[in-house]
């Protein structure tokens, strides 16, 4: 978990005693534990953009400019307590952002209404991150899942998106798959989501020595989005270039930031 509070939020997280909303054993443990995240989340944040609703309700409503590991802060410690904490606390988490969720509305440029809580929405955002968290883990994690679970890895994210409020999410890769192909027609390339293209990959505030590996695990994270997606954010297809070059260079820093993550605190028996 990122931010200043971060070691202390893990410690809440995996220690707490309790019930959990998901086993030890289950995949949406391995997938989100993986540095491969890092690349699945640049990669959501690409495809979510496109949904003009989605990108102008960011836009409005949210300071990522100004404050981005503020909302990478949050969002990180919404995953941990979804994923690993007790039952109560994740429970908690949920309770949280469908109250923000509540508040932030308004109109696109066009006219167009938009409200954080409308279940079609909810669930182009929930469908855009399991897609790329577990397209990222294929490509860069440590342990890829197999076809059972890659399925039950979506199944365990219904989980959380119905908690959300989410109505009917995917429980397979297909109807994942599905599902996205569905929001299609209602996507497109909005100023918004120009400015919010170049600020994840060209503009992000770092300091110089941490460029070079970001704009790597950039490269990367575009590798990851599906090619229509692409092409409507006017990213470029290069097969051969990510085979030889982005793909191993996105292996690396993943297998960089993995080395550099902290172990998670064991909870006491």
């Amino acid at each position: 978990m990122a931010g200043p509070d971060g070691p202390e939020s893990r410690r809440r997280v995996h220690c707490t005693p309790g019930p959990r909303w998901f086993a030890p054993d289950r995949p949406i443990r391995v997938v989100h534990g993986d540095a491969s995240m890092f690349p699945g989340g640049l990669a959501a944040l690409l495809l979510q953009s496109l949904h003009p609703l989605a990108m102008t309700a960011v836009a409005d409503h949210s300071d990522y400019r100004n404050d981005p590991w503020g909302r990478l802060a949050r969002t990180s410690t919404f995953l941990a307590y979804t994923t690993y904490g007790a039952a109560d606390d994740a429970q908690r988490a949920v309770d949280r952002v469908r109250a923000v969720h509540q508040h932030i509305r308004g109109r696109t440029p066009d006219g167009e209404p938009y409200h954080a809580a409308d279940p079609h929405l909810l669930a182009w955002v929930h469908s855009a991150e399991a897609y790329c968290f577990l397209t990222a883990h294929q490509r860069y994690g440590r342990h890829p899942l197999n076809a059972a679970g890659r399925d039950a890895y979506v199944a365990d994210m219904a989980r959380v998106a119905t908690a959300l409020g989410v109505e009917h999410p995917p429980t397979t890769v297909a109807e994942l798959r599905a599902r996205l192909d569905s929001y299609r027609p209602e996507l497109r390339l909005t100023p918004h989501t120009r400015e919010a293209v170049r600020y994840v990959l060209l503009r992000p505030p770092l300091p110089a020595p941490v460029l070079p590996p970001y704009l790597l695990l950039g490269a990367a994270a575009v590798s990851l989005l599906p090619a229509w997606s692409r092409r409507r954010l006017d990213l470029p297809v290069l097969p051969r270039t990510e085979r030889w070059c982005v793909r191993p260079a996105g292996a690396a820093v993943t297998a960089l930031i993995r080395y550099l993550l902290p172990p998670a605190p064991q909870r006491r028996a």
